[in-house]
């Protein structure tokens, strides 16, 4: 028992004697521990937590353990999972939890706390998407009966105990009761009218208390709802159970906190499609920010819930198209300049100035996106706008506010934007004094007495009008009940704001990227640096809690971006160009003495590029002396080596560009090059360049000439520690790495996270994710399951987004018509039908996968919107293969697909929002609820009970005597 005299006050102080009971299973070696606020339980310190006892009661593992407290004690706590030494191993997720004593509570009174452990999963009803959109009501709930507060009274004589029955129901309706009922007489008898009603307790707790025999216990119970129309339906799940406990001391008060109500899975649908895809009668050139309220009144019609982008931050670091990659930002945290209405930006326009906008809407309205035409457009415009204006706009109260609140990165911003566009490049290594940031020097930009400072305010004044016509289409959307879902790139430029201001969180010697996956066999080279997360965690990651703190200023979800990334990074040296020869950060390498105890001791031979007279013959032909003169040494005889001079990527890309410029070449240079890489990349594995007595095994060794024509004895030690490495070896590091950063991204905002979970997925992923409460993604056509050519939506788990295509991959459309014999397997798996199928993805088969979908467990069936549209025979009239937005394949893809039909063309057809509303209907999904249906519900309303009644019930393990059941029913 803890000392008593850690608390101040008189030595008569009143105490109780407080026990937690927690069943949780753990593994050999593991603890559960509780740590709250108060000194009492550590003041969040774990290490001076109150460790708790396991007990075996039947086939559960209950922790229990006690602590004495001051009467009228109230604190914060949650529960750890810690080894021997007190680390933690894993940690509750969700809210704290609250402890409130009441005064009522007599003195040496033992209270005992019945808990769940939380997960992720338990959280997300209190996640800004269901809180403030989906479940936000246009009503409030009045705190009848504060959390703590007892409202009945023991009997000190009798063998009784005191129960609060407490329950979380985050949904629920207007004029809607939660009740208590049982067969004690004090939960009514099984009658609803005569139960246990529970009052609101404020967060969505639900409680109530009463008196029952100590011989009554323990019970069992499910929970059930009474509807409106007086159905009475089951609690999913299991039983519960309440037990009076185990210990010593018998509890003369319990406190039951029975988690989430459970109710069938909620459902739901939506459409992604990038800002700069969408076609409005209101643009110019590209999708605009304002275009969403639109977008988000088609959602609404079409049944959906969500509407999803690509990243909306401003990606001008080359001034060119290249730009239009969305996933490379200038700056984490400014919006993109693009997605400005410049008509929006004055009540007051000229006519001259009206007339140039009329104009450059009729120029751009292309087919596709012209980054660099419309970029140029929107800023020309803007600056007149802003010259006329500037003074009234920076002088208002309300730009005054947004400079406050963001000042601590749009300043940096500002000041970058200037420097790139003085010196001509966002290569601030090449600013001289400025390539070293300093808050001085960035004073000096920004001064009002400077000759640059209009050029400063023009693009706070970009800014300022991007965040307010963001915050428009943001708030219109919440108000329609739409969640509005953003997207969190893993990476930033190396030639930006947030290198510039903070180098020492990047490794601007590396590159990231991705091993080779479904999305190109030759690996990925993204260009990012990759992150320091060592000098991240030292300020416990506040770059990014200041991220994902902005995102949340205008959405209530977010996708994660290359989640993986999060466990590992697939790590590039700096002047790799491909992503085929990198290695896992972090990860546990090949010692030099763990391969000479296996027999291995070439290493020379294995991490160098093995080069031989036949193969470049084999690969050049009569060009190979040309080759082996120009870019080769040969150090012995018919074995070469590659120069100095071009023994990297990015130097034999530079020197074939000299020889092409010189007209030296007898074959294409991008033909050349493809065949220099892959000599190259003939290594078997890779020294680390930190430490040449560390290897890791390059990606599918098993595919080089360098391994082929090794030893059989080398290639058996080889396979086993490469398989080793990449499935086995890593996984409680990369478990950890994930559990350390992930934690503080969710815990940054209330947004609801989705992490993009597609590619090479390590065992520990889906763990973590689950246990996080992360929903994944579900490709059909890039099923995880091993085995398995197409993914069975019938199967998905709940905590997944699942959809037909994405950005990264051909449309529905372009994919079913691109390959004859697998539209073929298809249609005889999936389908189950031998007949040949359709040569064109025609309405029926779009109609059939896209209802796989929907009817799929999956909580989120999100939809491209080019899906979508192949549901209509009219809109697939152009090319499947002009749809697709990205090409992974290709690191300089244009980015600049736009949908062929405007938004109002889109509202107007009634069919199609039919068709899609059906489906989702159909499904049993939820979705928003149209003017239209809110009469209907109305005139409804005005025919039934005004009062609806859920109930939670509480029932013995005998069950309902069978004579009372059409009592409750």
């Amino acid at each position: 028992m803890v000392n008593l005299g850690l608390f101040s006050g008189s030595k008569s102080m009143k105490s109780v004697n407080v026990s937690f009971r927690l069943p949780y299973f753990t593994q050999w070696g593991q603890s559960i521990l509780v740590c709250g606020s108060e000194p009492i339980l550590g003041s969040w310190n774990v290490k001076k937590g109150l460790l708790l006892s396991p007990i075996h009661e039947g086939d559960e593992l209950i922790w229990s353990g006690s602590v004495a407290v001051p009467s009228g004690f109230s604190c914060e706590y949650s529960y750890y999972v810690v080894d021997g030494d007190k680390n933690v191993l894993r940690c509750e997720m969700g809210r704290k939890r609250k402890l409130l004593l009441a005064d009522g509570i007599q003195d040496g009174g033992v209270v005992e706390f019945h808990d769940l452990w939380q997960i992720g999963s338990d959280d997300l009803p209190f996640r800004s998407a269901f809180k403030n959109v989906i479940f936000n009501r246009s009503w409030n709930l009045n705190v009848e009966t504060p959390l703590g507060v007892i409202q009945n009274k023991l009997d000190e004589e009798a063998e009784t105990v005191l129960v609060q029955f407490r329950i979380c129901c985050p949904n629920i309706e207007e004029d809607t009761s939660v009740y208590v009922i049982g067969s004690h007489i004090n939960l009514g008898k099984w009658k609803v009218q005569d139960g246990l009603k529970l009052s609101y307790a404020g967060d969505s707790i639900w409680q109530g208390d009463c008196v029952l025999r100590k011989v009554d216990l323990p019970i069992k119970y499910p929970s059930c709802k009474y509807g409106k129309a007086g159905n009475l339906s089951l609690e999913t799940g299991p039983n519960r159970e309440l037990t009076a406990g185990s210990s010593k001391n018998q509890p003369r008060y319990i406190f039951l906190s029975d988690g989430m109500f459970r109710e069938l899975p909620w459902r739901a649908a939506g459409v992604a499609i990038p800002m700069f895809s969408v076609r409005s009668e209101s643009d110019l050139g590209v999708g605009e920010f304002l275009d969403l309220k639109l977008l988000v009144d088609w959602a609404v019609d079409s049944g959906f819930h969500l509407v999803q982008l690509l990243p909306i931050n401003d990606t001008s670091v080359h001034g060119m198209w290249w730009d239009s990659y969305p996933y490379s930002s200038l700056s984490v945290f400014a919006l993109h300049p693009l997605y400005l209405r410049v008509q929006a930006l004055s009540e007051n326009i000229p006519d001259d100035i009206k007339q140039e906008i009329l104009k450059a809407k009729q120029r751009l309205d292309g087919k596709d996106v012209d980054y660099e035409a419309t970029m140029a457009t929107k800023l020309s415009i803007a600056k007149k706008i802003f010259t006329r204006e500037k003074d009234l706009i920076l002088s208002s109260e309300s730009f005054q506010k947004f400079l406050s609140e963001n000042e601590d990165w749009l300043k940096p911003y500002a000041a970058f934007c200037f420097l790139r566009d003085f010196f001509e490049t966002s290569d601030h290594s090449e600013w001289g004094r400025f390539s070293q940031f300093s808050k001085d020097k960035l004073e000096k930009l920004i001064a009002k007495d400077s000759l640059q400072y209009d050029v400063i305010c023009f693009h706070y004044y970009i800014q300022f009008h991007l965040h307010l016509q963001l915050s428009e289409a943001a708030g219109y959307a919440r108000k329609k009940g739409v969640v509005l879902k953003g997207d969190l790139p893993i990476g930033v430029d190396r030639n930006s704001v947030d290198t510039w201001v903070y180098p020492n969180l990047f490794r601007m010697n590396t590159a990231t990227g991705a091993p080779p996956d479904y999305f190109d066999k030759n690996g990925q080279n993204w260009g990012f640096p990759t992150y320091n997360w060592e000098e991240m965690s030292k300020d416990n990651y506040a770059w990014w809690q200041a991220r994902l703190t902005q995102m949340a200023n205008y959405f209530t979800a977010y996708r994660i971006d290359h989640i993986l990334g999060f466990f590992r990074i697939w790590e590039l040296p700096e002047h790799a160009m491909t992503g085929l020869v990198g290695k896992f950060r972090p990860s546990i390498p090949l010692s030099q003495e763990e391969l000479e105890r296996e027999g291995i001791w070439d290493f020379d031979r294995l991490s160098c590029p093995y080069i031989r007279q036949e193969m470049l013959q084999d690969k050049f032909g009569s060009y190979w002396t040309f080759i082996a003169s120009t870019f080769l040494n040969e150090y012995q005889k018919q074995c070469y080596e590659f120069k100095e001079e071009c023994n990297t990527e990015k130097k034999i890309a530079a020197k074939l560009k000299a020889c092409a410029e010189r007209s030296l070449l007898l074959e294409s240079e991008n033909k050349t090059r493809r065949g220099l890489f892959d000599l190259l990349q003939n290594i078997v594995l890779i020294r680390d360049p930190e430490d040449p007595r560390k290897f890791y095994p390059r990606f599918n060794l098993e595919d080089t000439s360098s391994f082929n024509d090794l030893d059989d004895h080398s290639k058996n030690v080889l396979k086993k520690l490469y398989y080793d490495y990449y499935f086995h070896r890593q996984d409680n590091l990369w478990r950890q790495n994930a559990l350390k950063t992930l934690p503080v991204l969710l815990n940054s905002s209330d947004m609801l996270a989705c992490g993009e979970d597609l590619g090479l997925i390590p065992s520990c992923v889906h763990p973590v994710m689950q246990e996080l409460g992360l929903i994944g993604l579900r490709i059909q056509r890039m099923p995880s399951e091993p085995g398995l050519e197409f993914g069975i939506p019938s199967q998905y788990s709940y905590m997944t987004v699942c959809a037909p295509s994405c950005h990264d991959c051909s449309t529905l459309r372009a994919w079913w018509e691109e390959d004859e014999e697998r539209r073929r397997r298809f249609f005889k798996s999936v389908v189950g039908s031998d007949v040949l199928p359709p040569s064109e993805c025609v309405p029926e088969v779009a109609h059939f996968i896209i209802r796989q979908h929907v009817e799929a467990p999956s909580m989120w069936a999100i939809f491209p919107l080019q899906d979508l549209m192949a549901l209509k025979e009219e809109y697939t009239t152009r090319p499947a293969a002009e749809e697709t937005i990205n090409d992974p394949t290709n690191p300089k893809h244009y980015w600049r697909f736009r949908v062929h039909v405007t938004l109002e063309s889109l509202i107007k057809d009634s069919e199609l929002k039919s068709t899609i509303k059906d489906l989702v209907r159909g499904s049993g999904r939820s979705h928003p609820v149209g003017e239209n249906e809110v009469q209907v519900n109305e005139e409804s309303v005005a025919t039934t009970e005004k009062q609806q009644v859920a109930t939670w019930v509480v029932t013995r393990l005998k069950g309902v005597p069978q004579k009372e059941i059409p009592m409750v029913h």
